[in-house]
């Protein structure tokens, strides 16, 4: 205990010699407070990096202090807690399919819709804002990207045009698990970790297509090397392997099920297809081709002059006629229900989310409970650890391998960024580890959409081979934009940083969210509808201004003395155009008064309810039971005093 002692205070009038001439040396280990328990404790803290993962330390007791019976007993457990892992794992997989299927059915056909109108879609930026917001509205990007593939095949819509569309449909499916990183904002250390792993996919994408999308415009890499690539290879169609679907789809098909061809044929110009549903009635049907004598405007339509004949102003001629019989019902719950697309989606919508928040936390509940000791220490080090010198490099690499694989197994990148979100937020899986398995996920989710694309009948392979391939190569110059080189690595850097301030401002997380995924596409989507021109006109000065900001940003932090002494700091602006601090006292204030109108609206109502008893109460016989009056004051008088309360708190705020 002698290195936590306080020092001993020196004598000023009899200082020997000795002791001047240790010199500057001693005198700062008197002076210094280090030397004390307090000093000790306030350097630790500051020391201590928020990023660091946790320790999770294992408070029962140890394995081996436990008899026969407690060993077998703490097996079971632990055994019936990975059932149970398993299981929700299961059900979360299977309400990410039920939300991708409730937003379809609330936005699929306005989906469609816009990508019916080629004039904006020959705008490179409205085409991947556009991607965005298809990809937003149908929660999949593996749909969005069939109808663009469907819209390719038909000749509706080029190649080229089809380009920015794949990226939108890149951003907007990370926009997931940047939800799900909501749902552990109770905890600030969690909350920041979970989220900076969930927005580290969302910059890559984003720094992605800024780099990749002028590129693309002004060299046409992406079509040229695919092109090149469908021309040099005989490639024969195939059929795309279902694998995780065949366990997810015994339940999600028995709750929902979709008729694709609905989606696509509104984006296809098909005018029947507008009016049908997007719910699937019949799971079996036959198509019944029979040869008919049929009328035409002319002897011109006919299908052969021999097969030609008129009668009197009609003309008749042969031809097959195509009739689908139906066979069987669907089996889900709502294929007898006689309700609108939309009320299905908002149904679904809202049972999907409460179950998917459900699993989450339940997920998250028992891997901490999992996850203590040694078992963590082990996961932890196999996650985290990087091979030994000069193979460190490999270990990223590998991590991006995995990512893929997982990502194919399941056929969803938003399924595995989501899983992988709350490992993070507990401290499994560190930001840097998490980085390369959203980069992998991106190229698996690739590789199902390749695979998909070989399905297709032989005249449309070509296209939608092409397309899939685009989107391969995409993510692949993102990675060798964004990874090999640690320095470039600035997704990581980007996401700590917002992590750091939705710790402090958790409401700063939906502005995100709002600002990124709703608010700008949709502001780049009203420009583009205005022309061009106006694009440019408003466009260009808030880019230019944006990157004058970053640059002085930047400036400020490294090299202050090349700027002027008024840019070396925002303290010229006023304090809310540089500073959160301001907005989070309006989101308190706003919320203090949302909470005091809750409550107050809930004292009405229980005034209200006490008014009505006391009325019923009147006219019932003497034999019933009166409230006492002093009771009813006294909870009056506490309710008048609840209301002063809240007006205090919002007048302190």
């Amino acid at each position: 205990m002698d290195s936590l002692r306080l020092p001993q205070p020196a004598a000023p009038q009899h200082k020997s010699k000795e002791d001047e001439s240790h010199g500057n040396d001693s005198k700062d280990v008197n002076a210094s407070p280090a030397h004390s328990t307090v000093g000790l404790i306030e350097r630790e803290q500051e020391e201590t990096d928020p990023w660091d993962l946790p320790e999770m330390k294992d408070t029962g007791v140890p394995w081996s202090a436990l008899d026969t019976r407690g060993k077998m007993q703490r097996v079971l457990v632990s055994v019936g807690k990975l059932v149970m892992l398993l299981g929700f794992l299961y059900i979360f997989i299977c309400s990410l399919d039920i939300l991708s299927s409730a937003f379809q059915l609330v936005g699929g056909k306005t989906a469609g819709d816009i990508f019916q109108d080629n004039t904006v879609l020959s705008n490179p930026l409205a085409g991947l804002v556009i991607g965005v917001l298809v990809t937003l509205l149908v929660q999949s990007s593996s749909t969005s990207s069939s109808i663009v593939v469907s819209m390719v095949s038909s000749g509706l819509l080029t190649v080229q045009l089809a380009v920015p569309i794949i990226m939108g449909t890149n951003i907007g499916t990370s926009v997931t698990n940047t939800l799900v990183a909501m749902t552990q904002a109770g905890d600030r250390s969690t909350f920041r970790r979970a989220f900076a792993g969930a927005t580290v996919h969302d910059f890559f994408n984003w720094l992605s297509v800024l780099v990749l999308l002028p590129l693309e415009v002004a060299t046409g890499y992406l079509y040229v090397i695919t092109k090149l690539i469908i021309d040099s290879f005989q490639i024969e169609s195939g059929e795309a392997p279902d694998l995780l679907n065949v366990i997810t789809d015994v339940l999600t098909e028995s709750i929902i099920e979709l008729d694709q061809s609905v989606i696509n044929g509104i984006a296809t110009g098909d005018p029947e297809a507008r009016n049908k549903s997007l719910i699937k009635r019949w799971c079996q049907t036959f198509t019944n081709t029979t040869l008919m004598n049929v009328t035409v405007p002319g002897p011109e339509n006919c299908t052969s002059p021999s097969l030609c004949w008129v009668d009197g102003n009609y003309t008749y001629t042969l031809k097959n006629i195509s009739k689908i019989e139906n066979i069987a019902k669907c089996k889900h719950i709502f294929v007898d229900v006689n309700l609108p697309d939309l009320a299905v989606g908002l149904i679904l919508l809202a049972l999907s989310l409460l179950v998917l928040c459900s699993c989450l936390i339940l997920i998250v509940k028992l891997l901490n409970s999992m996850l203590k000791g040694q078992v963590a220490t082990v996961i932890k080090k196999i996650l985290n650890t990087d091979f030994p010198f000069p193979f460190g490099w490999v270990t990223g690499y590998i991590a991006i391998v995995v990512g893929a694989g997982m990502t194919f197994i399941v056929q969803s990148s938003s399924v595995f960024t989501s899983a992988i979100t709350p490992l993070v937020g507990i401290g499994v899986i560190s930001i840097e580890r998490a980085y390369p398995l959203s980069l992998g996920s991106n190229i698996g989710t690739t590789t199902t959409a390749i695979l998909a694309a070989m399905a297709s009948p032989g005249d449309t392979l070509a296209n939608a081979l092409q397309i899939a391939l685009v989107h391969f190569l995409f993510n692949i110059s993102g990675i060798i934009l964004w990874y090999p080189i640690p320095f470039t690595r600035i997704p990581i850097r980007l996401a700590k940083g917002l992590g750091d301030i939705t710790a402090t401002y958790r409401w700063f997380a939906a502005v995100y969210i709002i600002l990124c995924f709703f608010i700008l596409p949709l502001f780049v989507f009203s420009m583009s509808l205005a022309g061009w021109q106006v694009l440019v006109g408003v466009g260009v000065p808030l880019v230019a201004m944006l990157i004058l900001i970053i640059v002085i940003n930047i400036l400020q932090k490294r090299k202050p003395e090349c700027l002027p002494s008024a840019l070396r700091s925002w303290d010229f602006l006023p304090l809310w155009a540089h500073s959160l601090e301001p907005w989070d006292k309006v989101v308190g204030v706003c919320t203090a008064k949302c909470c005091c109108c809750c409550k107050c609206c809930q004292i009405a109502a229980d005034d209200q309810e006490h008014t009505e008893k006391e009325s019923v109460e009147k006219t019932i016989p003497h034999t019933a039971v009166y409230d006492n009056p002093a009771m009813s004051a006294e909870k009056e008088v506490e309710n008048e005093i609840k209301i002063e309360l809240n007006i205090l708190k919002m007048t302190r705020l």
